[in-house]
């Protein structure tokens, strides 16, 4: 299966909170949109990698997904690597996509910005022939990063009215993981009111700073072109 957008997260719910509305519109438009997440998540306070992977395949399902697969590196202690590396362009080359969305560049947890660096060396090494798996040579077209903990200035906003119920609806099938005022587990950064709203809220700011109902930001590490004036909102 050739995907036309390959979204990467380290841990099971990045994808869906940083970029989950641009996936629900591409897919709403016709593209075949993939996840790949390079961890369990199984470092996380609440919860356990079980419950992430049925959490996970549950928010699939939300959005409309093609496919997903987990890696299953190491949480919290993965490097940029050769052997991460291989595991990632074998991916990259299977799937064959034109996009791929990854995480922050730097943010509050470590993994983040590891797993930006360790994607953007992986879909570098893809594209060289020498590096022989059995598999073509690929490269995407566009790799950009979605916004995640921190709000860094992006590049670009993407339009997601009409579908941030079905981001949040995809980020709340994580139920172990945010607000659940009946919950005996311990409290994290994520798990209160507020990161539940700031879903929300974050999304409207941004469809406010662009005239629209909400959105979504994104980076990206080279310049950005248009055919035409006409390509803007």
């Amino acid at each position: 299966m050739k995907l036309d957008i390959l979204a990467i997260g380290a841990h099971p719910d990045d994808v869906e909170l940083g970029c989950g509305g641009t996936l629900a519109k591409e897919i709403k438009n016709g593209k075949i949109v993939g996840i790949l997440d390079l961890t369990k998540g199984e470092l996380g306070t609440r919860g356990t990698d079980e419950t992430r992977r049925v959490e996970a395949e549950a928010a699939k399902n939300i959005l409309g997904v093609a496919v997903r697969e987990n890696l299953g590196i190491a949480d919290g202690f993965f490097l940029n690597d050769k052997e991460n590396q291989l595991k990632i362009i074998e991916v990259i080359r299977k799937y064959q996509p034109d996009v791929i969305l990854s995480n922050a560049p730097h943010d509050r947890h470590p993994d983040h910005g590891k797993g930006s660096d360790l994607v953007n060396t992986s879909i570098f090494l893809s594209g060289l022939p020498k590096i022989e798996n059995g598999l073509a040579a690929w490269r995407p077209k566009k790799h950009f990063h979605y916004i995640q903990w921190l709000p860094l200035e992006p590049n670009f906003v993407v339009d997601i009215s009409g579908f941030i119920d079905t981001k949040v609806d995809a980020c709340l099938a994580y139920k172990t993981q945010f607000f659940d005022p009946n919950s005996d587990e311990p409290q994290t950064p994520i798990s209160s009111k507020n990161f539940t709203d700031s879903i929300r809220y974050r999304a409207y700011d941004l469809g406010r700073l662009i005239g629209t109902e909400a959105g979504e930001g994104f980076i990206s590490r080279s310049y950005i072109g248009v055919n035409n004036l006409d390509s803007l909102l």
